[in-house]
């Protein structure tokens, strides 16, 4: 996939959201139910990182490393063990998302929107288009009823489902793979939000749509000035779509920069071995391997030490004797290594 000049954005330099320390666990189940677990999955573990007001950042890593747990707290489908989530969209007083009551969280989901993997498990089979992207407007009591017939035209013609008439009383069952991703997408921008949780929105596309459908997500990026992060395994789908990359490894994120300087000077020895399992789009031609050891470490009640330090190629006993490393580095390429 070929990738394009970024357009620097001129927003306010004061972030849209920053994490801080946001810490996700779940209890393992111990077979008693007198009996309290004391054992944890580290789903999400102390991270910290922020986004800037219309920029977009990459989540990246291996399935099970905690990418969609972390898209889920920052937009309160989740809530958090312990941590931050300050919320600043310019539009009020920054707010810690992490500790909203019920009904406070009403306000801010006309903020931030989540859009799912699966556009046809994420909607009501027996529900129209209209009434699927209109009830986030119908939750929120914003407009009256002719209002919102004609906010979900207009953004179905926007997301590129023209004419608009001909889709409203259409089921999801009666629309394409993309065509269905591109009403979730409306359905997220309907009652405009300025942040958005992307969560692997073209993995269950064919090849063919895929690109459709993020060229669209970026121009309404740009047009509707919309922070994004984007969930996803692919790094290439990263390149296109982020300003900015994060690496995550069971639970950490261990590199975290500029879009460009993370693949192109990776510093992280997960970062390396990601990147040489990308194809390389020509004949006869491949990537040298990184020699990493086999098997993923366990994320129930994980040691101290680098989340890491089982698979390192280059771990020694600093690495083993020590907490797990905090994210430096210089200007805004940061790596979680002790070796970097």
């Amino acid at each position: 996939m070929t990738t394009h000049p970024r357009q620097s954005h001129s927003h306010d330099e004061s972030a849209l959201l920053k994490a801080e320390g946001l810490t996700k666990l779940f209890p393992v189940e111990s077979g008693n139910w007198f009996k309290r677990s004391h054992r944890f999955v580290h789903a999400v573990d102390g991270l910290n990182f922020e986004l800037g007001r219309g920029d977009s950042m990459g989540l990246v890593g291996e399935s099970g490393c905690g990418k969609t747990t972390t898209g889920r707290l920052l937009v309160r489908l989740t809530d958090p063990t312990n941590g931050h989530i300050i919320f600043d969209d310019g539009t009020g007083e920054p707010t810690d998302i992490a500790t909203l009551s019920s009904k406070a969280l009403k306000a801010f989901r006309r903020r931030a929107q989540m859009i799912f993997q699966d556009p046809y498990e994420s909607m009501n089979p027996r529900r129209t288009i209209l009434d699927t992207v209109a009830e986030p407007l119908r939750t929120q009591g914003i407009g009256t009823h002719i209002d919102r017939i004609n906010g979900v035209s207009q953004m179905l013609e926007m997301v590129g489902l023209t004419p608009a008439r001909a889709f409203l009383f259409r089921y999801p069952h009666e629309l394409s793979g993309g065509q269905r991703q591109r009403v979730a997408i409306a359905r997220a921008l309907v009652v405009e939000p300025a942040f958005i949780v992307a969560d692997e929105p073209t993995s269950m596309l064919d090849v063919s749509v895929r690109t459709g459908v993020m060229r669209l997500m970026e121009d309404l990026a740009g047009r509707l000035d919309i922070s994004y992060l984007y969930i996803t395994h692919d790094l290439a789908v990263a390149r296109y779509m982020c300003d900015r990359i994060a690496v995550m490894y069971l639970g950490k994120i261990v590199e975290i920069g500029e879009t460009e300087s993370v693949l192109q000077s990776p510093r992280h020895p997960y970062t390396r071995a990601l990147l040489s399992a990308v194809p390389v789009p020509q004949p006869g031609v491949s990537r040298a391997p990184v020699s990493i050891k086999s098997g993923v470490s366990v994320p129930i009640d994980p040691p101290p030490r680098c989340r890491f330090y089982d698979r390192c190629p280059i771990a020694d006993e600093f690495c083993r004797d020590n907490v797990h490393p905090p994210l430096e580095g210089y200007d805004a390429h940061l790596v979680a290594c002790y070796k970097a």
